[in-house]
């Protein structure tokens, strides 16, 4: 069973800037998508951005040009470059991975990293 962990998380104050990172677990697998959600307080949780195989990213338009998802393949990782954050930024950050298996796909979800940017 591939395992996800995510660290970097934290508390700062608008334009301040974090860096989170989730890996996985060694396995037989490949990695499609990997991509970045966000939960703020009594909300649903949103995708952030995303990253596929080939290296091309999607990010959602409240984030474009100050957050960088990127990935590297040697480690099974992703990561989450958050530059000029905003308190709307706040939430719980879960990173969200697409392994591929001999006999399918499966989508495991990490277990989520505090992020809170104060005014």
């Amino acid at each position: 069973q591939v395992q996800l962990v995510e660290s970097g998380g934290g508390s700062v104050q608008a334009g301040g800037s974090l860096r989170l990172s989730c890996s996985a677990s060694e396995g037989s697998f490949s990695i499609n998508a990997m991509s970045w959600y966000r939960q703020a307080p009594g909300k649903q949780r949103d995708l952030v951005a995303t990253i596929i195989s080939g290296g091309a990213t999607h990010y959602v338009d409240s984030v474009k040009g100050r957050f960088t998802i990127s990935r590297d393949n040697a480690k099974n990782a992703v990561y989450l470059q958050m530059n000029s954050l905003k308190p709307e930024d706040t939430g719980v950050y879960y990173c969200n991975v697409d392994f591929q298996f001999t006999g399918g796909s499966v989508v495991a979800w990490g277990q989520g990293t505090q992020v809170t940017v104060s005014s």
